[in-house]
């Protein structure tokens, strides 16, 4: 009797929060009244999207109810309010979501509020008999469950009205997947720019300072040829000691868009030059999920058989990633194992790359001290990262709690 009553109350709670929702429901009919009433005056029609938001924000209060109750989520679909006026207007009029969500709020605006009101007639009755029937002559509660059967039919009515139709849904996703794409072009495109003004910057502030200053030497030395000779050569000593370092500098530039030892080794073998050069005590890991059940290499010497180093399909047709992907997937590390080495206070870090059926995946951890930014309000370095990473249509997920460990997972979608 006591398990009945706990269940009888916590449906009735369901409800009661559902009549609420009614009574809101009842409120946004006239708010919708006065919406059109001003979208039909023409000056008016600002509020519409500002309404439709309102209302989806109703329905995703009941879909939020729903699937606390029943432990299954309801699908949303709706499509973007995005762009000027006209086009926020238009979707707001022609989205199905709208539509759902309209019949939806007239629909519960109803059923809320009367399967509340039949809840109390039946909590009446329900403690007066199976106060007798399941208290006192110790049989099973016969009104106290149908309470939860009204609960559990306010619920289907939810569902069932607000689950979008498949096409709703498709349209939807298709909707949701071109911001996305538009969103990761424009990142691409800030990254691309970024880079480019690296570059630039690093040609002028470097290489291109040095060999205008090996041109004044040579320009000195064939002067002092004739009159000076051993000048000259000093000079040309010096032209030549400047040819050398705008050499490295020009070197670091290419290292900078595509890094040499990519081509030459592969990611493991450029992977375990960053943790050599990274100056933390690093342990990288290579798996094949596709090809064996465990590690395919551990920190050690390269070898022809793994499947990231070689320069080209093995025999057991494990071919290499796409170099976009062995390029992001460097850059990755190289920024993680920066971050770790400036600002973490590890001593120890570890990378782990694997092989996926539909792609690569990057782990970086180190055991610092933590509290790195995920999204936009991390350092430029991360949001470098995943602007990187999302060109490819890549994910990056970060974790980083006081105390430490941060963990970088890194996921790039590719064909093998």
């Amino acid at each position: 009797m006591r398990e009945a009553i706990k269940d009888a109350a916590r449906a009735w709670f369901h409800l009661l929060t559902g009549a609420a929702l009614a009574i809101l429901c009842q409120l946004m009919a006239g708010v919708a009244l006065f919406t059109a009433f001003l979208t039909l005056t023409v000056l008016g029609a600002g509020v519409l999207p500002e309404s439709v938001l309102l209302l989806r924000g109703l329905a995703g209060l009941e879909r939020r109810r729903t699937a606390a109750r029943t432990g299954v989520p309801v699908q949303a679909a709706y499509l973007p309010l995005e762009g000027p006026l006209p086009a926020r207007v238009r979707t707001a009029v022609t989205d199905p979501g709208t539509h759902r969500d309209l019949i939806w709020a007239a629909a519960h605006a109803v059923y809320g509020v009367a399967l509340w009101c039949v809840s109390l007639v039946v909590w009446v009755w329900a403690l007066l008999v199976d106060g007798v029937w399941a208290g006192l002559a110790r049989n099973r509660p016969v009104l106290l469950p149908l309470i939860g059967r009204l609960a559990a039919l306010e619920t289907d009515w939810s569902r069932a009205l607000l689950t979008p139709s498949p096409s709703a849904a498709r349209d939807a996703a298709l909707a949701a997947r071109v911001e996305q794409l538009t969103a990761t072009r424009a990142g691409a495109v800030a990254a691309h720019g970024a880079e480019l003004r690296r570059i630039e910057r690093d040609l002028h502030d470097g290489a291109q300072a040095r060999l205008v200053a090996l041109s004044m030497r040579i320009g000195l030395a064939k002067r002092a040829y004739d009159s000076d000779p051993a000048t000259a050569r000093a000079l040309l000593d010096d032209a030549q000691e400047q040819a050398e370092e705008a050499l490295a500098e020009l070197r670091h530039v290419v290292r900078g868009i595509h890094p040499p030892i990519l081509t030459d080794r592969g990611l493991t073998g450029a992977v375990r030059a960053l943790a050599a050069s990274s100056g933390l005590e690093v342990d990288v890991e290579v798996t094949d999920p596709l090809t064996t059940d465990g590690p395919l290499t551990t920190d050690g010497p390269l070898t022809a058989d793994d499947p990231l180093a070689t320069d080209g399909p093995r025999a057991t047709d494990s071919p290499r990633a796409p170099a976009a992907v062995e390029a992001a997937a460097y850059f990755v590390v190289a920024e993680a194992l920066t971050n770790a080495a400036k600002h973490s206070g590890a001593a120890r870090a570890s990378v782990a790359l694997s092989r996926r059926p539909a792609g690569l995946r990057v782990l970086v951890r180190d055991e610092g001290r933590g509290g790195a930014e995920a999204g936009e309000r991390g350092g430029s370095g991360l949001t470098g990262m995943r602007r990187r990473v999302a060109a490819l249509d890549g994910t990056v997920r970060l974790t980083s709690p006081l105390g430490g460990p941060t963990v970088i997972e890194v996921e790039l979608p590719c064909v093998w």
